[in-house]
Formats: structure tokens, sequence, C-alpha cells
């Protein structure tokens, strides 16, 4: 999970206009408490490593929910959200490896241990894709 979430806040890539469908994330239970937050669109070959298709920093982010849209092209897409809500710039764990930094991730309720791309995967087809996040804290 650590370095998906890692791979969330770094090399993010601008979304390219023009190129297949929009993809709106809505992301609710953000924290008001400083810090980045870091929202990645990732393909299968980019899942876990530095890098996406797509993304955003949002530098301390207000308490609530926030909507995200990225022009992509169709395919098979992870969406990862990481909030460095202790402003670090490190994911920060507790002594067995539990995320204490906000963190969302699709279908994160059933996630046990370190996330396949397969489980968390987001299909956009040629048409309007959405998807909603929960964000999770450990503090």
């Amino acid at each position: 999970m650590k370095a998906l979430l890692l791979a969330a806040g770094l090399g993010l890539a601008a979304a390219t206009p023009g190129h297949g469908a929009t993809l709106t994330v809505d992301l609710d239970g953000v924290r008001g408490s400083g810090g980045s937050l870091y929202v990645s669109v990732q393909t299968r070959e980019q899942f876990m490593r530095e890098g996406g298709v797509a993304g955003s920093v949002l530098p301390s982010p207000q308490a609530g929910s926030h909507r995200f849209q990225y022009e992509v092209p169709a395919g098979e897409y992870a969406v990862s959200v990481w909030h460095d809500d202790n402003g670090n710039g490190a994911f920060d764990n507790d002594e067995n490896f539990v995320p204490l930094d906000g963190w969302a991730l699709s279908n994160a309720a059933q996630l046990r241990g370190e996330p396949t791309f397969d489980q968390v995967r987001t299909v956009v087809g040629s048409a309007h894709a959405a998807i909603r996040l929960a964000m999770v804290y450990g503090r």
C-alpha cells in the first residue's frame, strides 16, 4: 500500500485534453489538517510506480469533499489519493505498517494487505466515467 500511495504524490503527469472521456473523481472525507493532497490516475503498467496519465496536487486542502476531472483515453485505471496530512513529505505508517496519513482507493473496503491493480481498477470507456472515493485516516 505504501508504494502505491507514494506514487500518487510523485511524477504526476498532466491530463491530456481531447483523448477519450472525462473521468470524474469525487473524493469525500478530506480533513483540513494541512499538508498536500495528491491524486493520481495510473495505468496497469504505472500502478505502484512513479507517474501517471493524469493527476493533481492540492496544497492545504479544505475539509470536506472535492471533485477532480481528467480527460483520459479509454482504458483501465487505478485512482489513488494520498493526503500528507502532517506535511512531512513521507507516507507515515505505524509500527505494524498500518497507514497513518490519509489515503483513498476504489474498492478500499475490500482490501486486505497491499492492493493489486485488478482490485482497484476503474474502467473508462468512450463516454464520461465517475468514481467516488472515501478518505481513510489512521491518526
